[in-house]
């Protein structure tokens, strides 16, 4: 019995009466806790009365299981105070174990509707979601007190109509968000980052190419280098390819099959695709010298790992190139080439650090898929939806 409510029910301070039934489960068990007054700690207690409390507790192998603990009312000879007796794990005035409610938020986080939820646990819709709300609210208050991180990462995604942007910030040390603040803005989100504690610890901030976070980060992350996101250099850079490529053959550029095919690196294309957008080259020819050197730029710039040494070998051949695009003549070219040349710093430091938003552009897919799927849920505080993401 002993073993039975220590490693299955996994509330070792229960002694076992005897069990009942099989769905659902009844456990008769009184406590076995030494005793003490609740107001001034004294153990020089006297036993006034008795009640059995019915207690609902986790689900064990898909049967339901109900506590029926026997519990006393003390008064305590040292203070005259009157209480009843006290259990780890059952709240005051509750008739449902903290486990009970962690299993069913364990099955709101997996995405189970609450529906299902009240189905399954024989509770209702309303029930189901307060104990929901209540996990979230206490892993939001978990995190409240975490430091920031040393390497951050930080972008910009679209919640709802009502909200408009929110701001995340992604520990990318450990793959983890770190908050996610409304308003994208330095105005909006001057009050959030004045608060934050341990600023000037952060090493690494790694951002879009938003002139807005760069300047956040210079003001409010002092001792921070910033670092260009990868995705959306190279982004970029097939932007301005592919409006030059428009403006030279509106049509042609609208072929689906050419424009998936153009849009590759070089060393994902087979034989035969490479053959394929040669012929089309032929009766453009600028447009080959364009897209060769569009080739040449994202392989210099997909390099990773490597040393201050080998950077400064690689500075050089990347400030030849963007002079190359600012003397092309050619409007997307000249404009890349600008952008490229205001943010040649962050840009560079891409080789040196392998770090990037990658993850921060999967947990918002993550929070768009959890907006979808939370069409006809009660209104949930900002504050608490995003927290529960890396869980």
């Amino acid at each position: 019995m002993e073993i039975i409510a220590e490693q299955l029910i996994n509330l070792p301070w229960i002694e076992l009466v005897k069990v009942e039934g099989v769905n659902p489960l009844h456990i008769y068990a009184r406590s076995k806790k030494e005793r003490v007054c609740i107001h001034c700690q004294s153990k020089r207690l006297h036993i006034k009365d008795f009640k059995e409390r019915q207690i609902r507790h986790e689900n064990i192998s898909f049967r339901e299981v109900f506590l029926k603990i026997e519990a006393r009312k003390f008064k305590c000879l040292e203070c005259g105070k009157f209480f009843w007796e006290r259990f780890d794990g059952i709240l005051p005035h509750n008739n449902k174990t903290e486990a009970f409610r962690k299993q069913i938020a364990h099955q709101a986080f997996r995405g189970v509707t609450k529906k299902d939820i009240a189905k399954d646990y024989d509770i209702g819709e309303a029930t189901a979601y307060r104990y929901f709300l209540e996990e979230l609210l206490i892993k939001s208050k978990q995190r409240s007190g975490y430091q920031c991180p040393k390497v951050l990462g930080i972008d910009e995604h679209f919640f709802t109509k009502k909200k408009g942007y929110a701001t995340t910030f992604c520990d990318l040390s450990r793959n983890k968000v770190f908050d996610v603040v409304l308003g994208r803005s330095e105005k909006a989100l001057e009050v959030y980052l004045r608060k934050l504690e341990h600023r000037d610890k952060v090493k690494v901030v790694v951002i879009d190419l938003s002139q807005t976070y760069r300047s956040i980060v210079e003001k409010y992350f002092p001792n921070a280098k910033i670092v260009s996101d990868r995705f959306h250099v190279i982004r970029l850079i097939n932007i301005h390819f592919l409006k030059f490529w428009k403006d030279l053959d509106p049509v042609g550029s609208k072929n689906r099959g050419l424009l998936s095919l153009i849009r590759r690196h070089e060393k994902n294309l087979t034989k035969e695709q490479k053959q394929k957008i040669e012929k089309y080259f032929k009766q453009y020819p600028e447009l080959k010298a364009v897209y060769l050197f569009k080739q040449k730029l994202c392989r210099l710039l997909l390099i990773k790992h490597r040393t201050a040494k080998q950077c400064k070998n690689l500075i050089p051949v990347f400030l030849k190139y963007i002079k190359q695009l600012k003397e092309s003549m050619l409007d997307s070219m000249v404009t890349l080439g600008n952008t490229l040349d205001s943010w040649s710093e962050e840009v560079v430091r891409m080789w040196r650090f392998s770090k990037s938003n990658g993850i921060t552009e999967g947990f918002h897919n993550k929070m768009k898929m959890l907006v979808r799927r939370a069409y006809g849920l009660l209104s949930l505080s900002f504050d608490a939806i995003p927290k529960f993401v890396p869980y």
